[in-house]
C-alpha cells in the first residue's frame, strides 16, 4: 500500500464534535473571545484536545480567571469492535470538580464520553455531541454559544425535593397545585374490604 493510499483525503468524512457552551453571565464577559466560534477546526487525534484559562498549554482558552489553567482534556480513540472514533474526558484541574453526566470527576480522573454528553465545571454548562466519521487519523471541533443551559434541555436538572404537604397540596418548583380535583393520593384497604 503507498503513502498516497493511508493519508486521509479531503473527502472523508470526520468525526466531528459539537462542543456548546453555556455560562450564566456570558453575555456581560468576553468568556469565548479566544475560541472560534461558529467554524469548524480539524485536529489530529493523536494529540488531547485541552481547554482551560492557559492559551499556551491548551488547546484552547476560556478567558476567564476561575477557569483552572488546564481543565479538561479530550483523548480520541477507537476500538477493535468499532470502526467510529471514540473519546475520553479528564479532569485536569487539582482544585475544581468536573462532572460528565452528573457522575463526579475528580483530579486526572477519566470517563468515555457518550454520543451526548453534559459536562459541567464551575459555573459552565458544556454540551458535547459526537457526530460519527469515516476519517481515522483526524477529527473535527465546533464551538457554539448557547442562550439556555442544556441542563435544562436535556432534563439534567436537580430534581426538586419539596415533600407533598399534608393539606393535600403538592408544592413544585415553587409553584401549589391543589390536589382535590385527582381524587385520594392513597387508597386504605381496610376501607375496602368491609364495605
Amino acid at each position: 500500500m503507498n503513502v498516497s493510499q493511508t493519508m486521509e483525503t479531503e473527502e472523508d468524512l470526520l468525526t466531528c464534535l459539537h462542543i456548546k457552551l453555556y455560562h450564566p453571565q456570558q453575555s456581560c464577559r468576553g468568556l469565548y473571545g479566544a475560541l472560534p466560534l461558529g467554524k469548524r477546526s480539524r485536529h489530529s487525534a493523536d494529540d488531547p484536545l485541552r481547554l482551560g484559562r492557559d492559551a499556551q498549554a491548551c488547546t484552547y482558552a476560556l478567558v476567564d480567571p476561575r477557569v483552572s489553567r488546564k481543565q479538561l482534556a479530550l483523548y480520541a480513540y477507537r476500538t477493535p469492535q468499532s470502526p467510529d472514533m471514540l473519546f475520553t474526558i479528564q479532569n485536569l484541574s487539582q482544585k475544581g470538580w468536573l462532572s460528565v453526566n452528573s457522575s463526579s470527576l475528580g483530579h486526572l480522573e477519566r470517563a468515555d464520553l457518550p454520543d451526548k454528553a453534559l459536562i459541567r465545571f464551575g459555573e459552565y454548562e458544556v454540551e458535547i455531541i459526537r457526530e460519527s466519521g469515516e476519517a481515522k487519523g483526524s477529527f473535527e471541533v465546533e464551538f457554539e454559544v448557547l442562550a439556555v443551559p442544556p441542563s435544562r434541555e436535556t432534563c439534567m436538572c436537580a430534581p426538586s425535593m419539596t415533600p407533598v404537604m399534608d393539606t393535600g397540596s403538592c408544592v413544585t418548583n415553587g409553584f401549589t397545585a391543589e390536589l382535590t380535583a385527582l381524587g385520594p393520593l392513597e387508597t386504605d384497604e381496610t376501607l375496602m374490604y368491609n364495605s
